[in-house]
């Protein structure tokens, strides 16, 4: 991957387009490698779910302190915008960091995001001066919304989260890719490797997950995996795929083939 590829997020910028959660590990030692083999740059920490006040080697921050990334704190476990907004501001308080990934939760069983209250939430939090990246359903019209509201990024979910579906409506994403003007960065549902080339594939800036690393069988092994395939992902978009045809076309010029009136 080129190092001129940049991914730039409002003052933030990062090589890697693999973003990963900090929840799920059987243990902080397999949380510290699969970092390594990832080559995650940032990974996401629930603020409500995870103690900020521990900051040794062996806490979840010393961990990813440690490996060198950027905290991304969200606001997990909020389904109203003003608790929302409260659990971001503690977050830069205590993190000292202008980002924070946004969701704001509609359905307990689904884990959806309630975009109405996104909506609400992002745009005080953006007028606060905070740097939003927003988890929201893969509706072309509420990441326009968003985008105009001035959020640094949208991030459309691929299939529920920890569900391992992969991309179901790569369509909508491909809307979302073609007419946004910041960076998309796919948001829950991916599972494995091919689900990670996949999405890239389709144009987004970057992938964050979870579950896909930290449920694998092995974890490790999956982290690397997953680094790889948006690598590929990414390469092959740049790169621009070949025309979907019916027939086949011959790989070899027929000028010159004996018999050939060409």
């Amino acid at each position: 991957m080129s190092t001129n590829d940049v991914l730039t997020l409002g003052k933030h910028t990062f090589r890697s387009r693999l973003f990963t959660g900090s929840g799920k590990y059987a243990d902080l030692a397999t949380m510290r490698a699969c970092l390594e083999a990832s080559a995650s740059e940032v990974v996401t920490v629930a603020v409500r779910r995870v103690s900020l006040d521990e900051r040794g080697a062996d806490s979840v921050y010393g961990v990813i302190r440690d490996a060198g990334c950027t905290v991304l704190p969200n606001t997990a476990g909020c389904y109203t915008a003003k608790d929302a907004v409260r659990t971001a501001k503690l977050a830069r308080e205590m993190l000292e960091t202008d980002l924070v990934k946004l969701e704001v939760i509609g359905d307990e069983r689904t884990l959806f995001p309630d975009v109405p209250e996104t909506l609400v939430a992002a745009k005080l939090l953006v007028d606060d001066g905070f740097t939003v990246l927003p988890y929201v359903t893969d509706d072309p019209v509420a990441c326009k919304r968003l985008e105009e509201m001035g959020c640094a990024a949208v991030m459309p979910l691929a299939a529920p989260i920890g569900s391992g579906l992969g991309v179901r409506n790569p369509y909508n994403v491909e809307i979302i890719v073609e007419h946004a003007k910041v960076p998309v960065i796919v948001d829950a549902g991916v599972g494995t490797a091919s689900d990670a080339a996949f999405a890239m594939e389709l144009g987004v800036d970057a992938l964050l997950m979870n579950t896909a690393i930290a449920g694998a069988k092995d974890a490790v092994r999956m982290a690397r995996a997953m680094k790889l395939a948006v690598e590929a992902g990414r390469d092959a978009f740049l790169a621009g795929r070949i025309p979907k045809k019916l027939y086949a076309t011959a790989s070899s010029p027929l000028v010159g083939v004996i018999g050939s009136k060409l």
